[in-house]
C-alpha cells in the first residue's frame, strides 16, 4: 500500500476503539522530540540544511526502522497537495505546526498509522505512537523501539546534564510528550470538568483541545499530557499520566452513572432528540455535529441506545473536517456546501446501522 494509499482510507488504528476504559479514553499518545547535532534547529534552517535533515532522516528509516516497522513509507510534503496534508492533521497524524514548514517538512507513516515520523516540524523529528483506548505503556515501548532504530544511525543532540536538547524548553530531558484524548461529557454536564482540571496543573499536566495547543475542546474531548520532561524518567511520566487519567475516568464513569439514576428520562430524551437531529438534518456544522455525537456517544455507552456501534464518535469527528469530508464525497466544497454534506453523511453513516 502505497503512502497515498494510506491517506484514501479514513480509518486508522487508534479509532479501532479496542483496549482498557476504551469508552472513555479514545487515544493513547506518545511523542518524542529529537535533534541532530550541529545542525541549527528548524525555525533556523535554510534550504541546503533542511534537505540535508530531510536525507538522513530518510535514510535512517531504510536502514534501520524499516527492520521492525516494514510497511513504513516516507514522503516530502512537498509531494502532496492541501487536501492531503490536511487529512493527515484531521487524523492526527501530524500537527497542525507541521503544515506552517510544509516547504522543509515530510512524514514517514507506518501503513496501520500508528506510528509516524514528522521531519523538520518544531525540531528534526518527533516521533509519535498513537494507539486507541489507555495504552500508554504499549506507545511508548513501540515509539522507544522506533527512536532506537534512528540513533543507530542519526547523531542525537543530547547534554548529559539535561539531556535531549530541544526547540521548546518544556521538552528539554526526555523530550517525551505523552497523552491521552477523554470524552467526558458526564464530567462537563454536571460542571465538574474545570474542578479537575485546575488541579492537574499542581500535577504537572496540562489539558488542551482536540488538535493540541491552542485549539478548542469540541465534542467534551479533551487531550491531557505531561506538562515539562525533564527532571522525571519515561517510565515515571507515563505512570504519573497513567493513574491520574485512571482516577478521571473512574469519576467520568461515576457521574455518568449518576446523571442516569437522576435525570432518567430526561437524560434518555436529550440523548434521542441528539440522535434524531443527526438523522434528519439537512445542514450541519462540525461543531454542532461533534456536540450532537458526543450524547449519542454518552447514550451508546449507557445502554440507552442499542445497535449503534460505539466507534461512531470517534470515526465521525474525523471524517467530517473539511479535509477527510471533501476526499470522502470526491468534492471541493466552500464551508456552506460541507454543512450541507456533512449532514447527508452523518445521515447515511447512522443510517448504516439501521436503528
Amino acid at each position: 500500500m502505497s503512502f497515498k494509499d494510506i491517506i484514501k482510507d479514513i480509518r486508522s488504528k487508534w479509532m479501532e476503539g479496542s483496549g482498557a476504559n476504551g469508552d472513555i479514553v479514545i487515544s493513547s499518545r506518545i511523542r518524542l522530540a529529537r535533534n541532530l547535532k550541529g545542525i541549527p534547529f528548524p525555525q533556523q534552517l535554510g534550504e541546503e540544511d533542511a534537505s540535508a535533515v530531510k536525507k538522513m532522516v530518510k535514510n535512517a528509516v531504510a536502514a534501520e526502522v524499516i527492520k521492525d516497522f516494514p510497511t513504513v513509507d516516507f514522503t516530502s510534503l512537498t509531494e502532496l497537495d492541501m487536501m492531503q496534508k490536511q487529512i493527515l492533521v484531521e487524523k492526527h497524524l501530524i500537527s497542525p505546526n507541521l503544515l506552517e514548514h510544509a516547504r522543509y517538512g515530510a512524514v514517514a507513516l507506518d501503513q496501520d498509522e500508528a506510528v509516524s515520523i514528522m521531519v523538520n516540524e518544531e525540531d528534526h523529528l518527533r516521533i509519535q505512537c498513537l494507539l486507541p483506548a489507555l495504552q500508554l505503556n504499549e506507545a511508548w515501548r513501540t515509539a522507544d523501539k522506533v527512536d532506537n532504530g534512528l540513533e543507530k544511525t542519526l547523531d542525537y543532540a543530547f547534554d548529559e546534564n539535561f539531556g535531549y536538547v530541544t526547540a521548546c524548553p518544556t521538552n528539554v530531558g526526555t523530550g517525551m510528550r505523552a497523552s491521552v484524548m477523554l470524552h467526558l461529557p458526564g464530567l462537563v454536564t454536571t460542571k465538574r470538568a474545570g474542578k479537575f482540571f485546575s488541579a492537574l496543573s499542581q500535577v504537572g499536566l496540562v489539558v488542551r483541545g482536540l488538535y493540541g495547543e491552542g485549539t478548542e475542546a469540541l465534542g467534551n474531548l479533551f487531550q491531557i499530557s505531561n506538562q515539562i520532561s525533564m527532571g522525571r524518567t519515561e517510565e515515571e511520566i507515563i505512570n504519573n499520566l497513567s493513574g491520574i487519567t485512571q482516577k478521571i475516568v473512574d469519576q467520568e464513569r461515576e457521574t455518568r452513572q449518576l446523571l442516569k439514576d437522576e435525570l432518567g428520562i430526561s437524560l434518555e430524551d436529550r440523548v434521542w432528540r441528539a440522535y434524531g437531529t443527526l438523522r434528519y438534518a439537512r445542514v450541519m456544522s462540525a461543531e454542532k455535529a461533534l456536540s450532537l455525537l458526543s450524547q449519542v456517544r454518552l447514550g451508546i455507552d449507557l445502554g440507552l441506545i442499542d445497535g449503534l456501534d460505539p466507534r461512531i464518535l470517534t470515526e465521525l469527528m474525523v471524517m467530517l473536517q473539511p479535509g477527510c469530508l471533501q476526499r470522502i464525497m470526491a468534492l471541493e466544497m466552500d464551508e456552506d456546501m460541507r454543512d450541507i454534506y456533512r449532514a447527508r453523511l452523518l445521515r447515511e453513516r447512522i443510517k448504516i446501522d439501521n436503528i
